[in-house]
């Protein structure tokens, strides 16, 4: 059978299917839509907005938490032949201003208790259609429906969308300036699911969530146009706090997350097992996860399993690891992924040798989401994999990597400049991103090419190689920003994770666990000061890290300092902690500032 060219054509040959299929629900399943009610209800949604006068080359945004409602309008909107995106709730009326300004929508799909923003931002919106309720001057999703006219013909208005017309806009948060609007083709997005599901299967009925925006591309990727072109049922994660209940819930068949998330992963389960209170299911737990580090060992030399480890790792399975994947949820995975950002390698050593082995995968936006990665069999633990089929490389002589082919975005909106800067006259994409490649065609990833740090003496280092190094080694730490560049050494401004806070407070009976608290408090700089020595023993000398000091605040994404997509804003950084961190450059250690906590001269 031809494959399908637009996602329209793609999501009415997967609604056939098994129409009778959940194809999106609720945590629980309270609510619910059958492939049938919701191919239904994207008729409805397309007529409504075709009766708005909305239709090919229009654009439509929506404003929303992950909730069932989003798929019928998301879809809906396509196949009116519109381009539809969605926008960070956590977004200000100026920020609003800048995007919908550009984006050009005369119609905005949101809940209720973003109108006043929307109204506020200064770019006038023709419609604004409610999901909850409808306040004065706006429409409700049924009476958007209602509008539909019975001559209004949907067969031709979703065969009228072009391979080559613009299906999402992805606003990438720039670490510097104003969003580029990511112009993708349904060209482009056809040819990446086809060629990420060549490489990693994905069948009609797998399982996933949806918990990360859907204005990040990694969650359109993954749990919406997977979705649309393969039938992957989607179960709705409104609240990241839920995301544990969504996934014993769900029993995904595929799953994916950015690196904190395994990292949190990863510490909830080493407590658990370190506070088990009995005392013989305690050491039975420490001897899977014994059994577990050994097999991750040996993955992370690149050496297989002798014999005697794999018979041994067998029995670790049955009596204590393949509980602990239940716990978690993620007994049923066929693959995983990590993304968006490095992942420690000491993390996907523990998912391997726990039996959840996850395959890091490289891409941005430019290319509709995925550009490398290798099914789980095939994957090399510190790389992402090999390009997918159908794309081409190389490497500039000053180290960027280049990427051509067929999902390369058509342009940044609005944007000629910036677009001719990243997209030369032979096609490639220039990505700012520093990789290396083996023998093999393996990839590995160094650094963004703007921030790479010279030391005073010359050195090159990857500062996300080194605050990967630190962060895997205690969960406390949230973000951490490496400072070095023209300086004699490495130092680090470190926040506390704000999910780890509260209850590392109530268990050590803190009173306080505010951030300018915890900053404050002996026994957090001692447990930061352990773990950032732990870390310098992966660095080399010149990168370790050889003073730091704890900020009182939490970094929130969409702030001053972490983009909404958890990317660090150096420069930001630099200057609105100018005084902190020459004071880390003192010429003794002052009040505030903090060495390692034990020594690290096992460093290679």
């Amino acid at each position: 059978m031809t494959e399908p060219n637009t996602s329209c054509a793609a999501f009415q040959r997967v609604a056939s299917i098994d129409p009778d299929a959940v194809a999106v629900r609720s945590i629980g399943g309270e609510q619910s839509l059958t492939w049938r009610e919701y191919a239904a209800q994207v008729r409805e949604i397309a007529g409504g907005l075709h009766a708005l006068g909305i239709g090919r080359g229009d654009t439509v945004a929506l404003m929303m938490a992950n909730r069932v409602e989003f798929y019928p309008i998301e879809v809906g909107a396509q196949h009116a032949g519109a381009t539809s995106f969605s926008v960070y709730n956590t977004l200000v009326p100026e920020q609003l201003n800048y995007v919908f300004g550009n984006a050009g929508n005369r119609v905005v799909i949101c809940e209720a208790q973003y109108v006043d923003r929307i109204r506020s931002c200064g770019v006038p919106i023709e419609t604004i259609v409610c999901l909850d309720g409808a306040p004065d001057g706006t429409i409700s999703v049924t009476e958007l429906k209602s509008l539909g006219r019975s001559d209004f013909d949907f067969e031709a208005s979703w065969r009228a969308v072009r391979p080559d017309d613009v299906v999402t806009l992805c606003y990438t948060s720039g670490t510097t300036g104003n969003p580029k609007g990511v112009e993708l083709t349904h060209a482009n997005l056809l040819f990446d699911a086809y060629a990420f599901a060549s490489v990693m299967p994905v069948e009609f009925g797998d399982r996933q969530t949806s918990y990360l925006p859907t204005a990040h591309m990694a969650d359109r990727f993954t749990a919406l146009y997977l979705h649309e072109v393969f039938g992957v049922q989607i179960t709705v994660v409104p609240d990241r706090t839920q995301l544990p209940a969504a996934l014993l819930d769900t029993r995904p068949t595929i799953w994916g997350s950015v690196p904190r998330v395994w990292e949190k992963f990863k510490a909830a389960l080493e407590f658990a097992v370190a506070n088990e209170p009995d005392v013989a299911t305690r050491a039975g737990l420490q001897w899977g996860l014994g059994v577990a580090a050994r097999k991750a060992e040996a993955a992370l030399a690149g050496e297989p399993m002798d014999d005697e480890l794999a018979a041994e790792w067998a029995k670790a399975d049955a009596a204590v690891l393949s509980k602990l994947r239940a716990k978690l949820g993620l007994e049923q995975v066929k693959w995983a992924l990590s993304g968006a950002a490095p992942i420690p390698a000491e993390t996907l050593g523990f998912f391997f040798g726990l039996g959840i082995p996850i395959s890091e995968v490289w891409g941005m936006s430019e290319v509709t989401c995925i550009a490398s990665v290798s099914p789980p069999d095939q994957a090399r633990l510190g790389t992402v994999g090999k390009l997918l089929p159908g794309l081409e490389s190389t490497i500039a002589e000053d180290g960027e990597f280049l990427v051509r082919g067929p999902s390369i975005m058509r342009a940044y909106r609005s944007e000629p400049v910036k677009t001719a800067e990243a997209l030369d006259a032979q096609g490639w994409l220039h990505t700012g991103d520093i990789l290396t490649q083996d023998a093999d065609g393996y990839l590995r990833v160094v650094d963004r090419k703007k921030e790479l740090i010279i030391n005073s003496a010359g050195k090159n280092m990857s500062p996300a190689n080194i605050e990967n190094a630190i962060k895997a080694a205690t969960p406390l730490i949230g973000s951490i920003a490496t400072v070095g560049d023209g300086r004699p050494f490495n130092t680090a401004l470190i926040v506390i994770d704000a999910e780890t806070a509260g209850p590392y407070a109530a268990q050590r009976d803190l009173p306080d666990a505010s951030a300018a608290a915890l900053a404050a408090d002996p026994g957090v700089i001692a447990e930061i000061a352990r773990g950032v020595a732990l870390g310098n023993t992966k660095l080399s000398r010149v990168e370790q890290i050889k003073r730091f000091t704890v900020l009182p605040a939490f970094w929130e994404p969409g702030g001053d300092e972490i983009t909404l997509t958890m990317k660090l804003r150096r420069k930001p950084i630099a200057e609105k902690y100018a005084s902190e961190i020459e004071r880390l450059y003192s010429p003794e250690v002052v009040a505030g500032v903090h060495e390692p906590g034990i020594p690290v001269d096992t460093a290679v």
